[in-house]
């Protein structure tokens, strides 16, 4: 595990040694950590971005398609190791499953699944390994700040992770009000799925964190949700109309794609989008970074989505 001391979002350098032994409540259970970490592995999405931003490298990380590129290693990242002369961690097989011998074999004295979706099963089997600390709340749901918090009380570094959260969210705050269009949207999420519009839920990281930028989910969303705990539900195409919002929110990784989408009949008669009101991010990288964001992928790849979404806020209020 390598130190970044004060890179990017002012990680800062105290030592950790005093906050152990650690208790951590997850989904499954609690979770000690009874010495500082030496050697941390993660899983699921985020985790490691969250400890690197708070000037940790992880043993081993999983490998990342989406938005990774050839060796699995999403930008943000790559540019926190480049700025720090670190190396690239061990990259784990990612094919839905944690690769249980891949990670004993790195000796991980921490796996953080903090931003997962972990089965109780594969919990034991990585709390065999090391101590495991996974999601709180529903599956893939955990918002930015609280990973962050986690990851920083998880390392010894509780201080410096809600400073993190604290310098990241007035950022986001002083980029927003540059764009007073912004102000009282409402919005809906979705994506062109499988023969249905997949609609992202209430809970879901991606709405939470419009939410907590003082944009408002229209209370379509949630009236028209299914029964559960999913974090999106279809809908059909013949229902659509039914999702309000002034603006529409969706993300596709080609340019090709998604004018695909807008061709169809059904698109193209949606008020928020007849309106002007689309919210289009595009590319693969682009939709990584927000979907859903870290601490640290929110400096690489904000900016541009803030820009999407103000121009569509924009279009409908002027």
């Amino acid at each position: 595990m390598l130190a970044l001391g004060a890179y990017v979002l002012g990680a800062l350098a105290a030592s950790a040694q005093s906050v152990f032994p650690v208790t951590i409540e997850h989904v499954y259970g609690q979770t000690t950590i009874e010495a500082e970490p030496q050697r941390i592995g993660t899983w699921g999405w985020g985790n490691e971005d969250a400890a690197i931003a708070l000037g940790v490298v992880p043993v081993g990380i999983p490998f990342q398609s989406y938005g990774g590129g050839d060796d699995g290693i999403q930008p943000w990242i790559e540019e926190a190791l480049d700025a720090a002369g670190a190396p690239a961690p061990t990259m784990l097989d990612n094919t839905g499953e944690p690769p249980v011998e891949q990670i004993a074999a790195l000796q991980p004295d921490l796996i953080l699944a903090v931003f997962s979706g972990i089965t109780e099963e594969q919990y034991a089997l990585l709390s065999a390994i090391a101590p495991t600390v996974a999601y709180t709340g529903e599956a893939w749901s955990t918002p930015w700040q609280e990973v962050t918090r986690i990851v920083g009380n998880a390392i010894g570094k509780p201080e410096e992770g809600e400073a993190l959260v604290a310098q990241t969210e007035q950022w986001l705050a002083d980029e927003v009000a540059k764009h007073p269009a912004l102000e009282e949207i409402t919005f809906a999420s979705a994506n062109d799925y499988d023969g249905a519009i997949a609609v992202y839920a209430p809970f879901d990281a991606r709405m939470k964190f419009l939410t907590d930028l003082g944009l408002e989910l229209d209370p379509s969303v949630a009236e028209l949700a299914p029964a559960g705990g999913e974090f999106f539900y279809s809908l059909s195409y013949e229902l659509f109309d039914e999702l309000k919002g002034d603006i529409f929110v969706t993300y596709y990784e080609e340019q090709s794609a998604l004018d695909e989408f807008l061709a169809k009949a059904y698109a193209q008669t949606y008020p928020p989008i007849r309106n002007g009101g689309l919210a289009a991010l595009v590319g693969t990288e682009n939709v990584a970074a927000v979907s859903p964001p870290s601490a640290l992928s929110l400096r690489w790849g904000f900016p541009t989505y803030l820009g999407v979404l103000a121009e569509a806020a924009e279009n409908v209020t002027n």
